[in-house]
């Protein structure tokens, strides 16, 4: 109920006593509106009414102590007034940052995020609700948006979600659907006649950087993040040639991985010409002089960040357009396959750990179907009319 007031004490009070934990009304000092003041789990809890009537913030405090009483039995999680001023911006902010913190921040995902802010961004977290999500979805499969897409971008929804749950900004997550990607199974990989023609067409910065994941598998983001930091030299066996023999290794931290686990890689044949070219590559002008770059890929010294509009003109202008870089990744899992090296060791080298991952890569080419028809077809089967034959005299 409410306090007495040096100018105004609200009616109520003159014929209601005063109830322990029943909550209070108040004026604050150069606010027109009377405050309110509550507990949950001996915490108190003060917000503004919005109310000049006292009558009015009466009903508002009954409705908060409602509220705190749904908390107290288990029925609905608690709200306060913090939570409910809570906007998407700002979880999407948070969420950000986090990924920043942790390295991981790539430009698909600020551009996915650009699309969530861009349509939730000034929206109350409270007012989410599935049918919103809905609704969203809708409009971008209308404007030809892919599931896969859409998907991406509910994924960092629902990640700002979990992440606020987490630190204890909100109680609950709302409904995200998430849609049907059956239809996203890549199939690109690339003949290495053509993969050297697009290197050619690339800009300089990006022509080793594509070499490096032709040779590896390796994603995008692992191969931007690798420091000179990150070579070290070790002593290996080379069992073709039956001598210990010394080379470098590049170990990339599982932070820049997206299995969290440290990958390494060493420098041997291609492999170690593309390094090479980095040491020439690896001093940068600047206003001030030559500056040393820390990464190994690097453009004008600073990593290397979005790449698409270069790689997709370079893949039109050496006639494979609508060819992705991940498409390096399928080609290297094929290739090894071709050549006999064994899955373990191949899936070591991409930095792939499960089978299941490994074999969304390993795709199957028409030539590859056409060579096992061939060799099929040439052993001593019975003739099609030794069939029918030996068919009709069963039936008989």
């Amino acid at each position: 109920m409410a306090e007495q007031d040096p100018t105004t004490r609200p009616p109520t009070t003159q014929t209601q006593p005063k109830r322990r934990g029943a909550g209070r009304i108040f004026r604050r000092k150069g606010s027109p509106f009377w405050w309110i003041s509550y507990y949950l789990r001996a915490k108190e809890f003060r917000e503004s009414s919005g109310e000049t009537d006292p009558r009015k913030a009466e009903r508002f405090l009954a409705r908060r102590m409602r509220e705190v009483g749904a908390d107290q039995i288990g029925a609905r999680a608690f709200m306060g007034p913090q939570q409910e001023r809570l906007i998407v911006q700002e979880l999407l902010d948070s969420l950000k940052a986090d990924y920043e913190l942790r390295g991981v921040a790539t430009p698909q995902f600020k551009s996915h995020l650009k699309h969530i802010t861009n349509y939730f961004g000034l929206v109350r977290a409270l007012d989410v609700t599935a049918e919103m999500v809905d609704r969203y979805i809708k409009e971008k499969l209308d404007e030809g948006y892919k599931p896969a897409s859409v998907n991406r971008g509910n994924q960092l929804l629902r990640q700002s979600f979990a992440l606020a749950v987490e630190r204890r900004h909100l109680h609950s997550i709302p409904s995200i659907r998430h849609l049907d990607e059956s239809d996203n199974v890549r199939q690109g990989f690339f003949e290495e006649a053509y993969l050297r023609r697009v290197v050619a067409l690339l800009p300089e910065y990006l022509q080793d950087f594509t070499l490096y994941a032709f040779r590896t598998g390796w994603r995008k983001g692992g191969i931007a993040n690798l420091r000179w930091s990150d070579i070290r030299k070790q002593i290996i066996e080379d069992k073709e040639a039956n001598e210990h023999i010394e080379v470098e290794v590049v170990s990339l931290p599982g932070k820049y991985w997206k299995n969290r686990e440290q990958q390494t890689m060493p420098l041997v044949g291609e492999l170690a010409e593309i390094i090479a070219r980095r040491r020439t590559a690896r001093a940068v002008k600047t206003d001030s002089g030559l500056m040393l770059s820390e990464f190994i890929f690097h453009r004008d010294g600073l990593p290397i960040g979005d790449i698409r509009k270069a790689w997709r003109t370079a893949c039109k202008l050496a006639g494979v357009s609508g060819r992705l870089f991940h498409d390096l990744c399928r080609t290297f899992a094929c290739d090894a396959d071709n050549r006999g090296v064994s899955r373990s060791v191949a899936k070591e080298v991409m930095g792939r750990k499960s089978e299941a991952i490994y074999a969304r890569y390993r795709i199957v080419a028409e030539d590859e179907k056409v060579s096992a028809l061939l060799r099929m077809q040439s052993k001593s089967f019975a003739k099609p009319e030794q069939i029918i034959a030996t068919a009709s005299a069963a039936i008989q």
